[in-house]
């Protein structure tokens, strides 16, 4: 069983993402990273009703922007995945999910304090550098199919 359809590109787009993003945070931390991905894939509700795919949702551009940072600066991003990260990523896309991106749709690294809503969403709570918001009440029940 699978959280959602994935090729071995989007393996590799996966990988190549929860490095640029999460490398400073272990495995652990690349994994959340790599289940926002995922969640993002599958809610179909707020604003990832038109992504359906893992690559629709790494490049989602959202007010002139890439969604991720690391797709429009991220040196990391465009190195080729490694093994330890592609890893990583066939246990999201399989089943992986663990809180507190167990059912988040967001993530942020701030400069100081997690706040307690991102963009209105609720604070889900922080792994390391990162906090991560889940949707609002009542707002996604496809975020939590799982």
């Amino acid at each position: 069983m699978t959280r959602v359809a994935y090729t071995e590109s989007d393996i590799g787009l996966i990988a190549r993402m929860v490095r640029a993003e999460a490398v400073g945070e272990g495995q652990l931390g690349m994994l959340m990273v790599g289940n926002v991905i995922v969640n993002r894939a599958v809610a179909d509700c707020l604003d990832f009703r038109d992504v359906r795919s893992i690559r629709d949702v790494i490049f989602q551009v959202q007010g002139g922007n890439y969604s991720f940072e690391a797709v429009q600066k991220g040196s990391l991003f465009y190195r080729p995945a490694r093994d330890v990260e592609k890893k990583l990523a066939r246990k999201v896309v399989k089943y992986w999910g663990q809180h507190p991106s167990k059912y988040s749709l967001w993530y942020f690294n701030p400069f100081g304090e997690c706040p307690p809503t991102w963009y209105g969403q609720p604070f889900a709570g922080q792994y390391k550098l990162h906090c991560y918001y889940e949707p609002q009440a009542n707002t996604c029940e496809s975020a939590y199919r799982y």
